[in-house]
């Protein structure tokens, strides 16, 4: 996440070099003219029946349209497969589908759509793997345009690195192509061209410029806006520093509204944050991180959403806050932000605290379980803590509800918030426990993030009455038992040691 002095100077001065390439007339507002979006399922322009792939297997012969054929690549199980690489700026509809003895492959920045222009739509088919080769690989898609990546539970769709591809990946590679950016029209609090707060936690005109690419703008006006469906999707080993304190993420999700459709997703081993949320209203649902480098889940910038059964577990060596929110200086920043998480585990490395709260915004846990070596709270600015009301959309002090924390320290005193008030806030919720031994269990795999006896034991809180978003469910924490498959299936590394596997082909 981005100090917000060092954002604010970047937003300013890479949008006032925006304006200065297209003028004035060519940089359209997310509220200006009418963009008809399509329905949520669209119906892809089809494409040509490809030559069938030799019946004996090996590489298709031929690669999808809108695809260029650069030859084939053999991964490190062995397969020989056409690689299909995708480049440049999508402006229709373009279907990657899932074809025996084929790969595909971002080159450079792929751009769905053009921000302010001609709109675009990417649907990936289930079972597709694409691959990246280095930090300037990734996928970005523009405000009013979308993408379809809806894998299932059996044919998760996997975004990865050409090392793992090659099977050269391991425990510790990080940061090997750039990632996921999403850039949708709902609010945002941090601007870099747009007037002041207004009253009530809308802004007319607040936009600003992503971290990572170049010239990416995001905010808007329209809190249900859709940037498309994402569902059963992994993206492995991504991130990259673009330059100093300006990164990719694992996923970017930036002023992405309500009607964006995102549960069932992994990120494995970013080099930066795992899933990023910059404003916006996009909600969450079955969420894993896994051997994250910085922070597993990180919020800011005025985002207002729900989360629900998120699983992030540091790798050893690894991570910093497994959550991190917002950012210092943010405090009087309208729309205030409003994080609600529920039924969490987040199993820390002790590299840093389990969670940072600051930034002047309002957080919410439920049913949750924290898990450190290390601390489990840190809470900072007066802002954060104050009593509802105090702001336009304050909503109050972080709420903890049904939390069972197992961490060698549990409040974190560092001459800002102290322990005792954090202490304090703590206890105000019901069955909190400070201080429990965890009886988290490991899979066949190394990390521990199965329920055990004593965490089970906690008494659920009644998440539906919070929002309708959420489910109730018997159990606090992302997993219930051994017996609970939430997870199974489309995951990489949390049931068996396989992330750094090369992915099999269709």
């Amino acid at each position: 996440m981005l100090n917000k002095q060092i954002r604010s100077v970047l937003f300013a001065g890479v949008a006032a070099m925006a304006v200065t390439a297209c003028g004035a007339d060519d940089v359209a507002s997310p509220g200006e003219g009418t963009i008809v979006l399509p329905a949520p399922t669209p119906t892809p322009t089809p494409t040509p029946t490809p030559t069938p792939t030799p019946p004996t297997g090996g590489p298709a012969a031929d690669c999808p349209t809108g695809t260029a054929n650069v030859g084939t690549i053999t991964t490190g199980n062995g397969e020989e497969v056409r690689n299909c690489q995708i480049s440049g700026v999508i402006t229709s509809n373009l279907t990657v589908p899932n074809r025996n003895g084929t790969i595909y492959s971002f080159s450079g920045a792929v751009e769905v759509g053009v921000d302010g222009g001609t709109t675009g739509i990417m649907t990936i088919e289930p079972g597709v793997v694409i691959f990246g080769s280095s930090g300037g690989d990734f996928l970005l898609v523009n405000r009013g345009s979308q993408l379809f990546a809806e894998g299932t539970a059996a044919e998760p769709i996997i975004m990865t690195s050409r090392q793992n591809i090659l099977g050269t990946t391991g425990v510790n590679s990080i940061g090997q192509w750039g990632g996921v950016v999403i850039l949708g029209r709902a609010p945002i609090s941090d601007c870099a061209t747009g007037g002041a707060s207004n009253p009530g936690g809308t802004r007319t005109d607040c936009e600003a410029i992503v971290e990572g690419p170049s010239n990416a703008v995001y905010g808007g006006t329209l809190p249900a806006d859709s940037s498309g469906r994402m569902s059963y999707l992994q993206v492995r080993y991504p991130g990259f520093e673009v330059s100093p304190g300006n990164e990719l993420n694992g996923i970017t999700l930036a002023g992405v509204g309500s009607g964006t459709f995102f549960q069932n997703i992994q990120v494995h081993n970013s080099s930066d944050d795992g899933v990023e949320w910059f404003g916006g209203r996009v909600n969450g649902k079955n969420l894993v991180m896994t051997g994250i480098d910085d922070d597993s889940v990180d919020s800011d910038s005025g985002y207002q959403g729900n989360n629900q059964f998120v699983l992030a577990v540091q790798r050893a060596g690894g991570g910093d806050h497994v959550m991190e929110a917002d950012s210092n200086g943010d405090e009087d920043a309208e729309p205030r932000q409003r994080h609600r998480l529920a039924n969490v585990t987040f199993v820390s490395s002790g590299q840093d605290h389990v969670i940072l709260l600051r930034g002047g915004g309002d957080y919410e846990f439920y049913n949750s379980v924290f898990n450190s070596p290390a601390a489990c709270i840190d809470i900072d600015s007066a802002t954060t803590i104050q009593a509802a009301g105090a702001a336009a959309d304050e909503n109050g002090p972080p709420v903890f509800e049904s939390l069972f924390m197992s961490c060698a320290t549990a409040f974190v005193d560092d001459g800002n918030i102290t322990a005792a008030q954090i202490q304090t806030l703590f206890n105000a919720g019901s069955n909190n426990t400070e201080s429990g031994t965890s009886t988290l269990a490991n899979s066949a795999a190394a990390f521990p993030f199965i329920n055990g006896a004593t965490e089970n034991a906690v008494t659920p809180f009644a998440v539906s009455a919070v929002d309708a978003f959420f489910e109730d469910v018997s159990y606090i924490g992302a997993v219930q038992d051994a017996n609970d498959t939430r997870f199974q299936g489309w995951t990489c590394g949390l049931y068996a040691d396989d992330c750094a596997t090369a992915p099999t082909i269709g």
